[in-house]
């Protein structure tokens, strides 16, 4: 916290504040070299397949499937769809 920093390291953090990291003037280079070819940056939130709720509702979906009277069906389906290449 801020407020129980001494002067010197209050100097010292606003310094740090202020001025740009190497890493920061990089990033922001690297950037704009990929602007100038034509490209943007986009953000992309996907599920965490690591989290415990991601395996849980994996499990509970898959054994769903397998015990669906339309099982078998629906994995012709998904055979006949996919596409193995030289398997």
């Amino acid at each position: 916290m801020l407020l129980c920093r001494g002067p010197a390291e209050m100097e010292n953090f606003m310094a740090s504040v202020s001025q740009p990291t190497l890493s920061r003037v990089k990033l922001r280079d690297y950037r704009e070299r990929l602007r100038k070819q034509g490209l943007r940056p986009i953000q992309i939130w996907v599920p965490d397949v690591r989290s415990p709720a991601f395996c849980a509702e994996a499990q509970r979906q898959s054994r769903a499937v397998a015990i669906s009277t339309d099982a078998r069906q629906d994995q012709a389906f998904v055979d006949a769809v996919s596409d193995w290449g030289d398997e």
